[in-house]
């Protein structure tokens, strides 16, 4: 009869100690924030409207009379990461993005205007409703002329403002 006591109380003491250790998995796993669904924006400004397409954009450009601005990235580079984060949170920036049309690419097109001078990421171009690339709006590097980076935002944002007044002045 002793031995039937010993034997429960074991197997209890068992049971209690995976169970405690399956509660802590829970809670470790409940505390991680849930991963969020993918949109337009891919975490270049969630408040900004984009478009799905390069055919779409051209077409809402067109038809709005505003710029076009195309951010070629890709999700796992980090200098896209970087230049990504600094847009995002620039309020100047995204202040002004609202007077675009907004298209973000993480893969090439097959319009070659769209890699003037070759297809690396980070690149910004701006297209103005005619469907003309601006390809006079470049960034500080000649080896480079569409790329940004973080400490290029000042830049971007002139530029920005540039494509807008050009549009104003040309059209």
């Amino acid at each position: 009869m002793e031995k039937s006591y010993v034997s429960t109380f074991l197997l209890l003491v068992a049971i209690s100690c995976a169970l405690a250790k399956d509660a802590g998995k829970e809670t470790k796993e409940t505390t991680t924030k849930p991963k969020l669904p993918q949109t337009l924006s891919r975490g270049w400004g969630d408040q900004l409207i984009w478009t799905q397409t390069y055919e779409e954009a051209l077409f809402r450009s067109k038809h709005s009379n505003k710029p076009l601005m195309v951010i070629h990235h890709l999700d796992d580079c980090p200098h896209s990461q970087a230049l990504k984060k600094v847009f995002a949170e620039h309020k100047d920036v995204q202040k002004l993005a609202e007077k675009f049309i907004l298209l973000n690419l993480v893969y090439e097109t097959t319009d070659k205007n769209l890699s003037p001078d070759g297809q690396y990421v980070p690149r910004i171009l701006f297209i103005d409703p005619s469907l003309t690339v601006r390809a006079d709006i470049t960034g500080r590097y000649s080896n480079r002329l569409y790329a940004y980076e973080p400490s290029d935002i000042s830049l971007l944002l002139s530029n920005m403002q540039k494509a807008l007044k050009l549009l104003k002045t040309e059209l």
